[in-house]
């Protein structure tokens, strides 16, 4: 369906954001302007206790400064309700009091029929819990008691039965209005491939309701409660209304559990949802009978930065494990993370809780590890690493996995953190230092040579040390391309994607840049820019910048980015070389390489060589850059 032009810019004006997003957070009025309709809260997209969730009701954009979620009205309707388009629409409709376009027929039929197989699996779902309480379903009833579920636990997952009867089902279904095409599309009902009369799909099952983010019954999962049945579940086939690859079962009522402050939990089943919500951690969601699909990863990550997958501590568990390492590496990064828990083996959530109780299962959840642990776990538990050759193919295991994550700042510390684990496994004991330690052979493997009087000789503990050019350099230059922007606005729409490539690390920063590049202002973009103007370094920078016309500044701002770019390309690079050196550089080797790369650098960028030393001078490079802005550097020479 086909929106008329203007018909979203009217619902925006009608509805100011902040009345839509202020039904989900509560809002820092100390920190909030409700007159200029300047909003902040704590974010609803992932778990944090400060308010860096800002939302401007001038000019109706949200974002958060922790997780960077962003978006105008509809697509936070979109991300945190899970409303497709239409839907988002049609609410804010109706909020701003305007009637709906008409659709073209074609998108009418689809809705209608649409609605009408909701109102068969919504039928169905009345049937089957209806079910449950004859005398058919005793042995059923039965069994949800061993398991632990009182009627409370049985209503508030609406636990139905499927009868052992051929026809039953769908009998009752065409009583009430619906043709056997109707039921048979809906997944309610099946027909023999050879011919004949439709049967029901679920005969003899405990029946699990499967309810989209909407709460809308979208298919079912069956339990046999035939031990030698050929299936142990069975779930709705593929439908209009059902695809189990991009759904999660629980997941409505764990979305709203994690906006208040608990855990995405994602169990294996059914019953370990039910189990897991029942002990009080009501974040829990569970695939829907098949292996994490990538739909459902990012349908996760809508909900929680950092789900936890809590996996059975069987073989099964094991390998579902696996799988999902490879899945999720080319996802990961920033806001995208994954902790794992692996239960006792023998053992699913719903064992333990009753065998130790809820603060058994809170403990290990405690306990998850990230994704790089597991990573590490695969490539060297039950492995001998006693060759030099098999060293080699663990590590180029290992860098390939890392060479699949897409951020490049994730990228780094997964090679830090292989790094020290490397150490640890092959050297005898993690490196000293802060942390910038990388592969070695330990105490015994080292070379006794020390470069005497070499700013960049290793330590005696650390055998390879980091030759990365320093990250201060670069904040400096970041400082001046923002300053920049900020005095001359007009310099913005010309690098305004390059802007958006930069990546602040500090916080007042990334919302100086956020406002420049949506032109619009915030308490902690107005601290940094005066921080800015302030800055001893850039002292000269505010009067060099305000004496140039447009066109020279805009030079000088594509120079820094330049700069910038080329900077962050290189430690890039350095950082991969380190990676893939691994463990056989001694002592002369490293010190040799960082000199060769410090000279390379200066030879290649001769005017910034001051800066590209570790022990640079923030003073120096602070006067290198009055004299690039002063000698107007952006001027080609003339000819001789």
């Amino acid at each position: 369906m086909s929106l008329p032009p203007g018909f979203l810019d009217e619902i925006r004006n009608r509805v100011p954001i902040s009345r839509v997003i202020g039904r989900k957070v509560t809002w820092d009025l100390r920190k909030s302007n409700q007159a200029r309709g300047d909003w902040w809260a704590p974010c609803p997209f992932h778990q944090e206790k400060s308010a860096s969730f800002h939302c401007d009701d001038q000019k109706g954009f949200y974002y958060c400064f922790g997780c960077h979620a962003k978006g105008d009205v509809v697509s936070f309707l979109r991300e945190h309700d899970g409303l497709d388009f239409m839907d988002a629409v049609k609410l804010l409709a109706a909020e701003a009091g305007l009637s709906m376009p008409e659709p073209d027929p074609r998108a009418r039929e689809r809705t209608d029929r649409r609605k009408t197989l909701l109102d068969v699996t919504e039928a169905a779902c009345r049937w089957f819990r209806l079910q449950l309480q004859t005398a058919a379903a005793a042995e059923a009833r039965d069994y949800l008691a061993r398991r632990g579920l009182d009627n409370a636990a049985i209503e508030r997952f609406e636990i139905g039965f499927a009868p052992d009867q051929r026809t039953a089902l769908t009998d009752a279904l065409r009583d009430k209005g619906f043709t056997e095409d109707q039921i048979v599309e809906a997944g309610i009902s099946a027909r023999p491939d050879g011919g004949g009369a439709v049967y029901d799909r679920f005969r003899g099952r405990i029946i699990f309701p499967i309810r989209d983010g909407q709460g809308r019954c979208i298919g079912f999962g069956g339990r046999a409660m035939d031990p030698n049945a050929r299936a142990k579940y069975l779930n709705s086939p593929e439908t209009p209304l059902f695809d189990k690859g991009r759904n999660l079962y629980n997941l409505g009522p764990a979305r709203s559990a994690v906006a208040k402050g608990q855990r995405l939990i994602v169990a294996e089943g059914y019953m370990d949802v039910i189990a897991l919500s029942r002990a009080g951690f009501q974040g829990a969601v569970a695939p829907l009978g098949t292996a994490i699909t990538e739909e459902q990863l990012r349908l996760m990550w809508r909900v929680s930065p950092e789900p936890v997958i809590a996996l059975d501590g069987d073989a099964a568990g094991q390998r579902a494990a696996q799988r999902l390492i490879d899945l999720a590496l080319p996802l990961t990064g920033p806001g995208q993370a994954l902790r794992f828990v692996m239960l006792p083996a023998g053992q699913d959530p719903d064992d333990l809780i009753k065998a130790a109780g809820p603060g058994a299962m809170g403990a290990l959840l405690d306990q998850a590890r990230p994704l790089v642990d597991l990573l590490w776990s695969r490539e060297t538990e039950g492995q001998v690493f006693d060759s030099p050759e098999r060293k080699a193919a663990l590590d180029r295991r290992l860098a390939e996995a890392i060479a699949r994550i897409p951020d490049e700042m994730t990228r780094r510390h997964y090679q830090r953190e292989i790094r020290d684990k490397r150490w640890a496994l092959f050297g005898g004991g993690r490196p000293s230092g802060s942390g910038s330690s990388g592969f070695g052979r330990g105490a015994a493997g080292r070379s006794p040579a020390r470069r005497q009087g070499a700013s960049m000789a290793p330590r005696a503990t650390s055998p390879f040390v980091p030759v990365a050019v320093p990250e201060r350099g670069t904040d400096l230059l970041e400082g001046a391309a923002l300053l920049i922007c900020a005095l001359r606005p007009a310099c913005i729409p010309a690098v305004e994607a390059r802007l958006e490539r930069l990546t602040p690390r500090d916080p007042d920063r990334a919302a100086l840049l956020h406002d420049l590049l949506t032109q619009g202002s915030t308490p902690q973009g107005a601290r940094c820019l005066d921080r800015l103007r302030r800055d001893s370094h850039l002292g000269l920078t505010p009067t060099i910048i305000e004496q140039q016309q447009d066109e020279a500044a805009s030079a000088i701002l594509a120079n820094l980015l330049d700069r910038i770019e080329a900077d962050r390309a290189a430690q890039s690079e350095l950082a991969r070389a380190e990676f893939e050196i691994q463990g056989e550089a001694d002592e002369g080797l490293t010190w040799r390489i960082s000199q060769i790369a410090r000279a390379r650098h200066r030879a290649e960028r001769p005017e910034i060589a001051a800066a590209s030393d570790l022990n640079e001078d923030r003073d120096a490079l602070a006067a290198q850059l009055s004299e690039w802005l002063s000698g107007q550097i952006w001027r080609k020479p003339p000819r001789r």
